[in-house]
Parts: structure tokens; sequence; C-alpha cells
């Protein structure tokens, strides 16, 4: 188990412990994923065995290594999500700007409100206000999630589980206070 993963879950459970939030999630992270795929899909890199290369196909290489490194089998479930979603922004970036931007801003907004209600539900900030990176550790949170109800990677799901308090309000403030 990558250790440096099972932090960054633990961090990002830590926010997100309400079931409530937790299934807004479901909803507005592939909604924003999916969002940003059709602006990127616009950015033309050059071409690769005769079809375009786009700003889209990069992020979702480079971040599905990302996702890999952190977890094999969690990495190629995202993967194989993000690839649907990249495949749906690029069909969407071919309908035109007008309905591209359209959608995006549907998709965009509308996934940020389905997480920051998810939040007042939690009664708490989004993680990625304390740590940027968690906004790439959302969409494989997840999956994780998915896989933990499944019954699968339970050695994973018992480390995070096990550290999630450390990220806790409390503990948060704990820490705070004594450095101060």
């Amino acid at each position: 188990m990558n250790p440096f993963f099972i932090e960054q879950m633990a961090m990002y459970s830590a926010y997100h412990r309400d079931s409530r939030n937790r299934a807004t999630h479901f909803i507005g992270i592939p909604a924003i994923v999916f969002s940003l795929f059709v602006p990127l899909a616009w950015v033309e890199l050059g071409q690769v065995a005769g079809l375009p290369l786009t700003l889209a196909v990069v992020v979702w290489a480079v971040t599905g290594m990302f996702y890999l490194w952190l977890d094999r089998l969690l990495g190629l479930g995202m993967v194989i999500l993000s690839l649907g979603l990249l495949v749906a922004g690029h069909n969407v970036a071919m309908m035109g700007s007008t309905i591209g931007w359209s959608v995006f801003a549907i998709a965009f907004v509308g996934g940020w409100v389905f997480q920051l209600v998810g939040h007042v539900f939690e009664g708490r900030r989004p993680a990625l206000a304390d740590n940027l990176l968690q906004a790439l550790i959302g969409p494989m949170f997840l999956v994780a999630e998915t896989a933990f109800a499944a019954g699968l990677k339970p050695e994973l799901h018992q480390a995070v589980e096990a550290r999630w308090q450390h990220y806790s309000v409390g503990a948060v403030q704990a820490r705070t206070a004594t450095a101060n």
C-alpha cells in the first residue's frame, strides 16, 4: 500500500464523513471532471497515429499515471471511468463552442453546487481548501469508496479508517493551538 495515498485518503475522508456529503460528491465530482474535459478538448497539440492529441488527452494520461501510482487496481478503475468522461467531453466539444461552453458551465457550476451543498450537510469546508492536492484525490476517493462497499481493498479501507481522525476538526485545531 502506498503510504502517501493512505494519508491523502485519510485527509479526504475526514472531510467527508456525512453520507449525504459523500452522495453529493458522486454527482458533483464526475460533473466537474467531465466539464473540464470540454474546453481542454479544444486545445489541439498535434496528432498521434492520425488522431488529434488534445490537452484533454494529456491531462487524462498524466492524471491516470498519478492514479496508477497511488494504487494499481483503483487507479485502473479511475483511468477507465475518466476515459468515459474524456470521450464525452470530446464529443461535446465537437458540437461547437456555443453548446460546449454552455454544457461546460452547467456541468461545472452544477457540480460545485452539489459539492458545496454536501459540505453544508458535513458542516465543514471542502478538503481542497486546506490542501489543493485533494482536488485530485476526490475522484479516486469515489472509486475507493465503491471498492470498499464491494468488499475490495479491505487493508486500505482499514488503514484509512485508522488515520482519518488525525485530520478531524478537533485534531487540526489542537495541532494549530500547539504550533502557536
